[in-house]
């Protein structure tokens, strides 16, 4: 039998309030669909610090799988664009070199205001935001669970 998986959540914590909400959509859906899994959550300053994290967290073999959520804003000074692909590369480059998959939640909206529209549209987004993350967690957790199961049958054979 497979044993239940446990996954880690970053959280930056620029626009803490709605970045949260990912992690309430993750554990939410995680509920419905792997109700034993178990989630460790870490904080992390904002999203640059988000990668450095992932791939220590990947490479100490506690986790089948590593979600990140950020929420980088256009400042007017183009700077979120260079710190958006910097997250990104270096989340993919930190499953790339642990083979633990990272799960990306961070978002760069174009004109994101913090007033009230804005705030209540992206608070349920990254509520949505996480559960697809938990969704895709979980199935790539099955999915490497299966071809361990078969490399290891494979071997023992």
């Amino acid at each position: 039998m497979t044993k239940s998986p446990t996954f880690a959540f970053i959280k930056a914590r620029w626009h803490a309030e709605i970045v949260d909400q990912a992690l309430a959509g993750f554990t939410q859906r995680l509920s419905e669909i792997a109700p034993s899994a178990s989630v460790d959550t870490f904080d992390v300053p904002g999203a640059f610090e988000m990668p450095l994290l992932a791939k220590k967290l990947a490479a100490s073999g506690r986790y089948d799988g590593i979600a990140a959520a950020a929420l980088v804003v256009d400042g007017g000074l183009y700077r979120h664009d260079f710190v958006a692909q910097a997250v990104v590369s270096g989340l993919m480059e930190a499953q790339m070199a642990t083979d633990v998959p990272v799960f990306s939640v961070s978002l760069t909206p174009h004109h994101f205001q913090p007033k009230g529209e804005h705030e209540a549209f992206y608070h349920a987004h990254f509520v949505g935001k996480g559960r697809e993350a938990a969704d895709a967690a979980v199935q790539t957790w099955r999915l490497h669970s299966q071809l361990d199961a078969e490399e290891g049958a494979r071997t023992a054979a």
